[in-house]
């Protein structure tokens, strides 16, 4: 079993940074990538993910439209994995959710953390 908290969101001005954070606990071992999704005021959460990261060797990916304001990274000493925003939109307001990825089989298996608000003002 994996836990998975997210924290640092809040509301920021447009064009300002900032960084939200997933510290996950438990198996963290059988963690294979993590995973930042968000869910836009009265809409479903993105099933699209904004960036991943791998566990093991750091690899990233973003989603084509945020990549260049968004930045993954992880402290693999502290078992945390972060998103640096940048140049924040209101339309980037949303929650935004941590999600340990487990694919290796027998048993995959998704951890989502309880997410973080975010709030960009104009």
């Amino acid at each position: 079993q994996v836990h998975v908290v997210e924290s640092g969101g809040k509301l920021v001005q447009a064009g300002e940074s900032l960084r939200l954070s997933c510290a996950a606990s438990g198996d963290v071992a059988s963690i294979d990538f993590v995973a930042w999704y968000r869910q836009p005021p009265g809409k479903q959460r993105e099933s699209l993910a904004i960036a991943t990261i791998t566990t093991m060797s750091g690899r990233t990916n973003y989603r084509d439209s945020l990549q260049g304001r968004f930045t993954i990274s992880r402290d693999a000493a502290k078992n945390t994995v972060y998103l640096q925003m940048n140049r924040l939109q209101p339309d980037d307001t949303a929650v935004y959710f941590c999600a340990a990825h487990k694919v290796v089989p027998p048993s995959p298996a998704v951890y989502w953390g309880q997410g973080t608000q975010v709030t960009v003002s104009s």
